[in-house]
């Protein structure tokens, strides 16, 4: 999987939050991948809890923006976001790591309560 590749599905993730679309999620996520947001707390695990993840997320009205140029090494891509809410932001670094077919099978967002403001 090339760099061009991975950004592309960052940029997927990015829609299926625009579009309010989960069938985005479900289709750029392994059947057994691991969901850690925020690193540290309790994962979601499989396609079924990651969708149900999302869901909250999409339906509290979470849209996502772009805030610098991923970075992509080996199996991985990270990349610097803000989710926007309403009455909060914040900034988060989401790390994907992909399986062999091209989908994800980890990822960890990286934030905690000082990234977060109005």
């Amino acid at each position: 999987m090339d760099s061009k590749d991975k950004i592309a599905v960052v940029e997927r993730y990015v829609e299926a939050f625009d579009t309010a679309d989960v069938g985005i999620i479900r289709d750029i996520y392994a059947d057994n991948a691991v969901v850690e947001d925020p690193v540290g707390s309790e994962p979601h695990r499989g396609l079924d809890a990651i969708c149900t993840f999302y869901e909250g997320a999409i339906g509290a009205g979470a849209k996502l923006v772009l805030t610098g140029t991923a970075r992509c090494a080996g199996n991985a891509v990270a990349f610097p976001f803000q989710v926007i809410m309403p009455g909060m932001k914040l900034d988060v670094i989401d790390v994907f790591e992909f399986d062999d077919s091209g989908k994800i099978n980890s990822m960890k967002a990286y934030w905690g309560p000082e990234n977060a403001g109005e």
